[in-house]
Order: C-alpha cells, then sequence, then structure tokens
C-alpha cells in the first residue's frame, strides 16, 4: 500500500486546468469561473451547455417519509390534506417528489415536520444510505454525519437497532444533528463532537461506514448560486487531500469485508473517482456495482488522466439528466 503523497504525485497532471475561449465564453454567459466550466465540457462534451442551463433552475422539491414515526400512507393523506400534492418516486424506498404546495404553511413549517414524520431531503441525497443498507445487526459510522439526514435515514432502514456512530467535526453543526435524531425519534444513535480521522487512535471497528465526504458542493448550484464561482482550483485540491485521507481513515475503521459507501454533492471526478480510485488501487478495495437507480456510470478518464475501470461501477446524478441535485455515490467492500 502505497502512500496518499505517492498516489498523488502519480495524478498530478488532474489539477492541471488548461482554459479554452469556448470554455470562457460560456463562463462569462452564466457566470461561472472558467476553469470549472472548461472542465464541464470535458465531462459532458456536447451536453455542457445543457447542464450550465440547467442549473439556473430550481430543483424539485423532495420529502423522506420518516417511517419510525409514521406510515407513509398516513403522511400523504394528512399532507395532501392541508394542500400538498406529492408523488412516490419508484425508485426510493420513502422518497416522494412535492409537485404543489399551498402558500402556507410551508414544508418547513408543517405539524407532521415537528413531529418528525418527514425529512425535507433532495433524491439523490436518499441514496448513499440505501445502497449501504443497514441491518440491525451492524454497529455503522457516519463519519460526516451533520445536519443528519442520512443518519436518520440508516436508523429508519434498521428499525431502531444496532448501533450508528454519527461524528461531527465542527461544534457548530452538532446541534442541528441532534435536534434532527431527536425530532425524528432516531434512537440508536451516538454523537461524537471530533475529527473521524482521529478514531484511528481507538481499538474501534465497524460493519458498515457511510463517507458522505465535505466537498466543493458542485452539484448544489441549483440551489446555491454562489458555488459556480466559489471554489478556487488550489480548494477544489484541498478538498480532495481531505477526502483521500477521510478515505484512509474509513478502511482502517472497516471490518474484514466491511462496506463502505463514499458519496459527495458534487460532480468533480477530482473529489469522487480520484478518491474512489485510490481506495482500489492503493487500499485493493472493491467496487460493488450499483444499477438499480437511474444514474449515468462513473467517469474513468478526466482531464487527460485514466482511472481503473472499476470506477465505472459507481454512479453519478446530473440536474439536466436526472432532475436531481448534482451527486456522487459508490459502494465498496473490503476485501
Amino acid at each position: 500500500m502505497g502512500t496518499i503523497e505517492d498516489y498523488i504525485s502519480r495524478y498530478k497532471d488532474l489539477f492541471r486546468y488548461s482554459v479554452t475561449a469556448k470554455a470562457r465564453f460560456l463562463a462569462r454567459k452564466y457566470g461561472f469561473l472558467d476553469y470549472m466550466v472548461e472542465r464541464y465540457i470535458n465531462m459532458f462534451r456536447d451536453e455542457a451547455k445543457e447542464f450550465l442551463e440547467s442549473c439556473s433552475f430550481p430543483l424539485r422539491k423532495s420529502i423522506r417519509c420518516n417511517t419510525l414515526k409514521v406510515e407513509c400512507e398516513e403522511l400523504v393523506e394528512r399532507l395532501e390534506g392541508k394542500g400538498f400534492v406529492l408523488e412516490k418516486v419508484d425508485w426510493l424506498k420513502f422518497g416522494y417528489v412535492v409537485k404543489a404546495q399551498p402558500p402556507k404553511p410551508s414544508l418547513g413549517s408543517t405539524l407532521e415536520y415537528m413531529l418528525g414524520y418527514y425529512y425535507i431531503q433532495g433524491l439523490a441525497s436518499m441514496v448513499p444510505a440505501e445502497i449501504l443498507d443497514p441491518k440491525e445487526g451492524d454497529v455503522v459510522l457516519d463519519m460526516a454525519s451533520s445536519p443528519g439526514g442520512k443518519t436518520t435515514q440508516m436508523s429508519q432502514l434498521m428499525g431502531n437497532r444496532g448501533l450508528i456512530v454519527a461524528v461531527e467535526r465542527k461544534k457548530s453543526r452538532v446541534r442541528p444533528l441532534v435536534s434532527n435524531i431527536n425530532r425524528l425519534g432516531a434512537l440508536n444513535v451516538v454523537v461524537l463532537n471530533m475529527d473521524s480521522r482521529e478514531l484511528v487512535n481507538y481499538d474501534l471497528r465497524f460493519s458498515k461506514v457511510l463517507l458522505d465526504a465535505p466537498c466543493s458542493g458542485e452539484g448544489i448550484i441549483p440551489r446555491d448560486p454562489t458555488r459556480k464561482s466559489k471554489t478556487q482550483p488550489e480548494e477544489l485540491y484541498q478538498f480532495s487531500m481531505a477526502q483521500l485521507e477521510l478515505m484512509d481513515t474509513a478502511y482502517r475503521l472497516l471490518k474484514e469485508k466491511g462496506e463502505l459507501v463514499y458519496s459527495t454533492c458534487s460532480i468533480a471526478p477530482e473529489e469522487d473517482e480520484f478518491v474512489v480510485n485510490y481506495a482500489v488501487e492503493e487500499l485493493g478495495m472493491e467496487v460493488i456495482p450499483t444499477e438499480r437507480y437511474p444514474a449515468s456510470k462513473g467517469i474513468i478518464s478526466f482531464n487527460g488522466v485514466d482511472f481503473s475501470r472499476e470506477v465505472e461501477n459507481c454512479i453519478r446524478f446530473y440536474p439536466h439528466q436526472h432532475k436531481t441535485e448534482g451527486f456522487f455515490v459508490c459502494h465498496l467492500r473490503k476485501r
């Protein structure tokens, strides 16, 4: 197993960007940084303009029914009685699109919301926990857990049995995490306010790990337009370095044959396939194919750099193709 530094040195060309006149033109037109648009042209080819345009439109509102507190049929009946129109998403266990809503109350101020009957969550954001599929006998690590959407979703999938260790590094983000855990009735969660990377200093091993890594958020531009010009190339590089360290930590904390889901709300290969490729090439992990979702395959070649063929078994969501936030999800197993 090589070091992270050795791995980075072999793939240093991934972070070298040469911006074309076409990229500059589209960047000015849509308000993005030049290097970002050059990357999108590399990724999407003829669909780059379609992707850029899709980032100007708001995402569909969606919720996850919380069966720890209510049956989904009852929730739908109650919300539709208030004027909401819901549509079940057939490729998610508990996901609903909000097709229409009344002027009042808002989605985040209903009695049902306060009671924890549902969580406001992006459709693609519900996929990582479903793929990890924790069971009642699992001991699960959630490495970057706030605000708790995926943490509480895993509790739901586990029927409030087993154990989830939810780690959050930033003290300011612990309060919303604990608030959501309590509101949604997740009883099998222990919260730790610490850096996940410090867990290697303790005698801990987990059967399953969710690493929803801190990232640039390039996938949620439709929700947060400031991200069109927020992340400079050197900052994207720093995100990648931190993600590699977290992946290394996750590997060390996994039991043999344990499973890991790596996800980001970013569409940047530098934060996605590059990190998974490290897990495959340097840590010897295997990618478990994921096929039940309407998503695109992982990218095996980007910016003149080739990754392992295994990363093609990861999945990607895009606003212009799948009508969701941009998202990356990959299912791995420790050999």
